[in-house]
C-alpha cells in the first residue's frame, strides 16, 4: 500500500519533477513554498496531468504517458478515488457538520460513520455550522468526509497551517492514528522540517 511516482510535469513556467520510491506508510513532501508539492498532489489527485513518467498508488496504474493513448495516459479523478484534503477545509457552510461528513460518503466504506467520527473525536461537533468550528475542528471534519468518500489514498495538503501550537498539536496526533490505525497510503505536504520528521515514515524533497 504505497505511492509509485516518477513525473516531470509543468504548471505555468515552472518545471516539477517528483520522484516517490514505494514504501508503506505516510510519505512527506518536503520543500518550500512555490516549489511544487500542491501540484504534485494535484496530478496524483487526477486534476492536472503531468507531461512524462507515471503514477502508480497501491499497485494500480493512475497515469503513465505509454498507458492508454487514447485517454491520454490517465486515469479520470474520480475512478483514482482520491482522499483530497485541501489547505483550507472546503466545508459547506449551508450545511452541518453531520451533513457534510455524509456528503459524497460511499456505501461499504473501510471505514463506517460511527467509527470515523469516533476516530476523529467530534461527535460534539455533528449539529454546529461550520461558521463555529475552529481551524483544527474544521481540520478534523475535513479529513472526516475524506475518509468517509472511502478513499484508496489520502493526500494532505499543508493539514498544519495556519493553526496555533496547540491546534497543530492535535492534528499531528490525529494524522499519526491515521498512519498507524487506517492503513491507508498517505500522502502530505509541509515545508515545516519538524512536522516532516515526526509525521513521515519517508521524506521527499523537492
Amino acid at each position: 500500500m504505497s505511492f509509485d511516482v516518477d513525473i516531470i510535469g509543468r504548471v505555468g513556467d515552472t518545471e516539477i519533477r517528483c520522484r516517490i520510491e514505494p514504501i508503506d506508510g505516510l510519505t512527506v513532501l518536503f520543500g518550500p513554498s512555490g516549489s511544487g508539492k500542491t501540484s504534485v498532489l494535484n496530478m496524483i489527485a487526477g486534476l492536472i496531468d503531468p507531461s512524462y513518467g507515471h503514477i502508480r498508488v497501491a499497485g494500480e496504474t493512475l497515469f503513465d504517458e505509454d498507458w492508454d493513448p487514447w485517454n491520454y495516459g490517465s486515469m479520470p479523478a474520480p475512478k483514482r478515488r482520491a482522499g483530497y484534503v485541501f489547505q483550507e477545509p472546503r466545508l459547506f457552510p449551508h450545511l452541518r457538520v453531520r451533513a457534510n461528513l455524509l456528503y459524497g460518503r460511499r456505501e461499504g466504506a473501510g471505514l463506517d460513520v460511527d467509527e470515523t467520527i469516533a476516530l476523529l473525536g467530534i461527535a460534539h461537533l455533528l449539529d454546529r455550522w461550520p461558521r463555529t468550528l475552529s481551524g483544527g475542528e474544521a481540520r478534523r471534519v475535513a479529513i472526516g468526509r475524506a475518509l468517509l468518500s472511502d478513499p484508496r489514498f489520502l493526500l494532505l495538503d499543508e493539514p498544519l497551517s495556519s493553526l496555533d501550537r496547540a491546534r497543530r498539536e492535535e492534528i499531528m496526533t490525529l494524522i499519526e492514528r491515521l498512519r498507524d490505525e487506517v492503513k491507508l497510503p498517505i500522502l502530505m505536504v509541509t515545508h515545516d522540517r519538524g512536522e516532516a520528521e515526526r509525521l513521515g515514515t519517508r521524506i521527499v524533497e523537492i
